[in-house]
């Protein structure tokens, strides 16, 4: 449910949640069930803003991460399993500023420490995931994209809340220049760990090495973590760069300048569509949407060509599954009494190389294929003239017949 910034001032007066940080008690409204907490002010403070709402005496407020909290007083038990913090280890000869300094060298990518920050960072099974979008990404999005590329665990942006401070983790190459009142995402839960990966290592050396006229939006530093002046924030990018199945349930949110989030649509994964949650005082954050109407209660994403699904057995047959999440996964029916749980579940997709570079086929069209390469680096990019589409993903077409090892693989999933 989305909260308007004047109901959020309010609902933290009558809940009585009060939180330190630097020292001080403040009252708070908790955001992404603790993730993060918005603090408000009487009174004009360090890094506070002033953003007065009616009904509340508390004309300031700040946006801050559950690490940078002392206390929380007040606070509801979690509801579900909470996801394992950032670790950091200081002592007295390692700061947080010297921790976020190496996490923005390359050079200090096999650093043991900054490993050890990056391997705590994990995800499981129904983690929250978010990308952050461009208003045209997020068109795409509503007519049937799919998750892929760079993305964030949903507890370590939580902070993170208005358009200007989510900049930082657009991967379009304008660093949020343009249209900076509205911030858009997309938010799903993890089907499983195995389909990301940490942008680390021998694996993604190639990232490292393209040059500023190859790629959009901020170079990669290897050592797994956003580029940031401030920021220690882990990213992570799908497995091989592929698309994700749609889990039932996904969300495209919008941020605006005052740091309130509204659904703007979910998944219904068996109508294959977006269904529209926004009343109309929020149909405005839509405008900047290009040829999307505002108006549209639903909107199916079609027969959009589908570089990947979920397939599940059950009673010895197979059957299109769902990841319908925390609960586990499903058959895709459109009645009730045929969502059988499925026996088994995994991920298909398909696997090429075309003049030697591993690629993953998205779509196949008059005897081309569309292809993403799952290692970019400067010869594979040379050598198939991929375009860049967003941070890391590059996109081709090619000749059918002169793509080889052309195959369909199957990743499976624990039940």
């Amino acid at each position: 449910m989305s909260v308007t910034p004047q109901a959020s001032g309010a609902a933290s007066e009558r809940t009585g949640l009060r939180v330190t940080y630097d020292g001080v008690v403040y009252p708070a409204e908790e955001i992404a069930r603790g993730a993060a907490y918005e603090l408000f002010s009487a009174d004009e403070a360090t890094g506070f803003e002033w953003a007065p709402r009616p009904g509340t005496t508390w004309p300031w407020r700040r946006f801050v991460h559950v690490t940078e909290v002392t206390e929380v007083q007040g606070g509801n038990e979690p509801a579900e399993e909470p996801e394992a913090p950032l670790l950091v280890p200081l002592h007295r000869n390692r700061s947080w500023s010297s921790v976020h300094q190496l996490s923005q060298q390359p050079a200090a990518a096999d650093d043991p420490t900054l490993a050890a920050v990056r391997g705590s960072a994990t995800v499981r099974r129904g983690t929250r995931m978010v990308k952050v979008l461009t208003g045209r990404q997020l068109a795409g999005y509503v007519r049937g994209w799919l998750p892929h590329g760079f993305c964030y665990r949903e507890h370590d942006i939580a902070h993170l809340r208005t358009p200007a401070g989510l900049a930082v983790l657009r991967g379009d190459g304008t660093s949020g220049r343009e249209g900076t009142d509205i911030g858009y995402a997309l938010r799903w839960r993890a089907a499983d760990p195995g389909d990301f990966d940490a942008p680390v290592g021998e694996t993604y050396r190639g990232l490292l090495a393209l040059p500023p006229r190859d790629r959009l939006g901020p170079p990669v530093l290897g050592t797994g973590f956003v580029p940031s002046s401030a920021q220690l924030i882990p990213e992570f990018v799908t497995r091989d760069f592929a698309d994700l199945p749609m889990p039932a349930n996904a969300s495209l949110l919008a941020y605006t300048a005052e740091g309130t989030e509204v659904v703007l649509y979910t998944y219904q994964a068996e109508q294959r569509g977006w269904l529209r949650m926004v009343g109309p005082q929020w149909r405005h954050l839509l405008a900047a949407v290009p040829g999307l109407s505002p108006d549209q209660e639903y909107v199916p994403t079609g027969d959009v060509p589908r570089s990947t699904q979920l397939v599940g057995s059950y009673a010895g047959g197979e059957y299109e599954a769902v990841a319908d999440l925390p609960g586990g996964f499903r058959v895709l029916a459109m009645t009730r009494a045929a969502r059988f749980p499925v026996d088994s579940v995994a991920r298909r997709l398909r696997y090429a190389r075309w003049r030697g570079v591993p690629c993953l086929v998205l779509r196949e069209e008059a005897g081309w294929l569309r292809l993403r390469l799952c290692r970019p680096d400067p010869d594979a990019v040379v050598d198939t003239g991929a375009q860049c589409h967003e941070r890391g993903v590059y996109e081709t077409w090619a000749p059918a017949p002169e793509v080889t090892d052309d195959q369909v693989v199957d990743l499976s999933y624990l039940v």
